[in-house]
């Protein structure tokens, strides 16, 4: 099991732009084999803060979606970004 997570950076002013342009990755990476989860969300607390969120089967779903091209997208600059990638060994019921 692969987990992307982490957040990007927009100025605040520019993140429900960012949102929206991005809204149909999320449903492309859906619809890709191995993916189980896919997400780019606000920060409920920080205006310019954007939460990210995946999870994939193995790396090689990952990198055909990756690799797949996608749509043209007309976004914002994004400012910074901290998103890494966890190999999970083991998954438990919390």
């Amino acid at each position: 099991m692969i987990i992307i997570a982490g957040e990007l950076r927009v100025d605040p002013e520019d993140r429900d732009r960012y949102l929206d342009g991005v809204a149909g990755v999320a449903r492309l990476a859906r619809a890709s084999a191995g993916c189980h989860d896919f997400t780019q969300a606000p920060d409920p607390v920080e205006p310019g803060r954007i939460l990210v969120y995946e999870r994939w089967e193995s790396d090689d779903d990952l990198l055909a979606f990756r690799n797949s091209g996608g749509p043209e997208l007309d976004l914002p600059p994004i400012l910074s970004a901290d998103v890494r990638k966890y190999l999970i060994s083991d998954i438990k019921a919390p």
